[in-house]
Order: C-alpha cells, then structure tokens, then sequence
C-alpha cells in the first residue's frame, strides 16, 4: 500500500517533490525517522515494476520516469482545450464526457487529496458545462444534454448546469420535460438549502409556458 500510494502521489506532482515533503505528505503522523523510513521502503518495491523504471530520485527529488503516462493529465489537457473554446467540436463526445466525470482517486481518504480533488472538481465542471454550452450553440442537444448532466451529478445544485438542461428541453420543444426539470431542482434547493432558483431561470420558466 505504501508503494502505491507513493506513485499516485507523484502522479499529482509534474516535477515531482522533495524527499521530505513526499514523506511528510504520505505518513503525517509519524515522526520525520518514521516517516523517512517508510518511504525508503515504499520506493524501494515502487521504483520498478517488471522492468520499467517507474520513479526516479534526482538529488533530493522524487518523480515519476517520463515516460509513465498519467490519465489524469490527459483529462486536464482535455479539460484545458474546451475551457478555452478554439477548437472543433469533439467526435468523441461521450468518451470526453465519460473522462470528465471521473472522480479522483475514489475511496481514497488521504488529507494530501482534499486539495487536489478540489482542483480536479472545479476544473471538470467548468468544462463539462463549456462543452454544454458550446453543443447547445451548435444545435447538438443530445451532447449538450449529457455535458450538463454530467456536471449535475458532480455538483447537484449548481444552477448554471440545471439552467442549461431546462433550455436544452425548451429548445427541443419539451416544455413539460423543462417544467418538470425546474420543479424538481426547485424542490431540491428548498430542501437541502431553503432558498429558491434564482429569477433568471424562473423567469425562463415562465417565458417557455407563454410562448
């Protein structure tokens, strides 16, 4: 276990990290011996697995060997190049969607992933609701509605998110599927928070059920 905790801590790390801080962030109650110690022996059955050379130490440094791929820094780059709007439309919009939604590290209880997870939520988010936005635009309802619900089942009360289902479901004329949609994110808000949908997206409500 110490081993493989070490390796996805590295993997958080792009430079990699001081042979300190790796011990102090992996075993924060033992003594810096103890810890020390522990770690020797997680690099130890760590630095190779077969024969690849997975960890390398330079100087008082630890990191990954470059060539050890990384899925999470994959999905950051994803993440990055639809945040930044300047490319095509993904083909593969459900394998995106499908990367994007993934937690990190699930299970794990370590105080060193509270940040990181946080990081990793906050940047998912926002672009699973860019790729929502921007199929929404181009008329691609059923991406954009998967984008949007990926988002909600990350953060169940974001209103931006629930806002983009409700226009999708207007846009495709299912007006009911838009009320509905409304009146079940209106019960939740009151329930978990006591507060209501703000005026914007009750006002979209109400301008579907005149039109």
């Amino acid at each position: 276990m110490g081993a493989q905790r070490l390796l996805a801590f590295l993997a958080l790390q792009d430079d990699g990290a001081h042979r300190a801080a790796v011990a102090e962030h992996l075993w924060p109650d033992c003594t810096p011996f103890r810890a020390a110690a522990n770690l020797r022996c997680a690099l130890c059955h760590g630095r190779r697995i077969g024969t690849v050379n997975v960890i390398e130490i330079v100087g008082q440094r630890i990191l990954l060997a470059p060539a050890i791929e990384v899925d999470l820094r994959g999905a950051w780059e994803s993440a990055r190049q639809v945040t930044s709007g300047g490319g095509p439309l993904p083909e593969d919009w459900d394998g995106l969607i499908v990367g994007l939604s993934r937690e990190l590290l699930p299970g794990w209880t370590e105080a060193w992933l509270t940040l990181e997870r946080e990081r990793w939520d906050h940047m998912r988010v926002y672009a699973l609701e860019s790729l929502a936005q921007q199929f929404q635009m181009a008329e691609r309802y059923l991406p954009a509605l998967q984008a949007a619900l990926a988002v909600i089942s990350i953060d169940p009360i974001r209103e931006t998110a629930h806002r983009t289902v409700v226009e999708i479901h207007i846009a495709e004329g299912n007006v009911a599927c838009a009320v509905k949609h409304y009146q079940a994110y209106r019960s939740l808000l009151q329930r978990e928070l006591q507060v209501a949908p703000s005026p914007l997206m009750t006002q979209l409500i109400k301008d579907s059920i005149t039109m």
